[in-house]
């Protein structure tokens, strides 16, 4: 089965997560078939915290994909800032 999750890159202290498409089987920062966006939740003032390809979000999730639980966090709120911006 296909997720859409987080995998953790970025050093001790400082997170920085790349939204994947990726075989469950596979481990969490292991191998992915796509990366959809990312996430950084210590980006400073003026930087971009957050960029997802809402498009392939959906293409994945079309053909059976699941969202973890905070990626769906992360879509939802992303898609309603997007919205709003235009």
């Amino acid at each position: 089965m296909v997720v859409i999750r987080m995998s953790r890159g970025g050093s001790k202290k400082r997170p920085f997560y790349n939204l994947v498409a990726a075989d469950s089987r596979n481990r969490r920062d292991g191998r992915f078939i796509e990366r959809v966006g990312f996430y950084n939740p210590v980006a400073a003032e003026g930087e971009e915290g957050l960029r997802i390809s809402l498009d392939r979000v959906e293409h994945w999730a079309k053909n059976g994909a699941q969202l973890s639980p905070a990626v769906a966090r992360l879509v939802k709120e992303y898609g309603a800032k997007v919205a709003s911006a235009a």
